[in-house]
């Protein structure tokens, strides 16, 4: 399947309002708070639609792709943060690798960085299965302040522009 990546709408927005993931997944969660953090131009959200219009998932870049405590001293434009959700009832079916190839190579056109860089949280197995298929490299541990979660920062170089994975 491939992807198309559009700028995220409010009527796209309000669609994803409601998406519940299962436990441990939950966090990820969208409600009605989370629209203004959706629509907030600083943060770059996207929808990523399959080829026949499909709303398929979203993804950010930049500031709302990080979590506190981690090490960003490396920063934008040379790297770029990546955050990036599937319908829950699309998880866990295979999607992953190629979605999140679909984000990569809209987003080295987009904003021309040097490196790409996630942050996951370590109980997302999947999410940190499906990265490091795309070619991302652990390379930061750290621990969230708030509530002692653990996460994992991972880079991969980016690839020219419209360039080749």
């Amino acid at each position: 399947m491939s992807y198309l990546v559009r700028p995220l709408t409010l009527p796209y927005a309000r669609r994803m309002i409601g998406w519940a993931y299962p436990p441990p997944y939950n966090v990820y969660s969208l409600t009605a708070e989370s629209l203004p953090v959706l629509l907030n131009p600083d943060f770059r959200y996207h929808v990523v639609l399959g080829l026949g219009g499909e709303l398929i998932g979203f993804c950010c870049f930049g500031e709302d792709a990080r979590v506190c405590g981690g090490d960003y001293s490396r920063g934008e434009p040379w790297v770029l943060d990546v955050g990036v959700g599937i319908r829950p009832d699309l998880t866990g079916q295979g999607r992953g690798k190629e979605f999140v190839l679909a984000v990569l190579k809209f987003a080295s056109s987009a904003f021309l960085p040097g490196v790409f860089r996630a942050t996951i949280a370590d109980f997302n197995q999947r999410s940190l299965r499906t990265f490091r298929k795309c070619g991302f490299e652990s390379n930061h541990r750290f621990y969230r302040q708030k509530d002692g979660q653990e996460f994992i920062q991972l880079e991969r170089p980016a690839f020219p522009a419209g360039g080749l994975v």
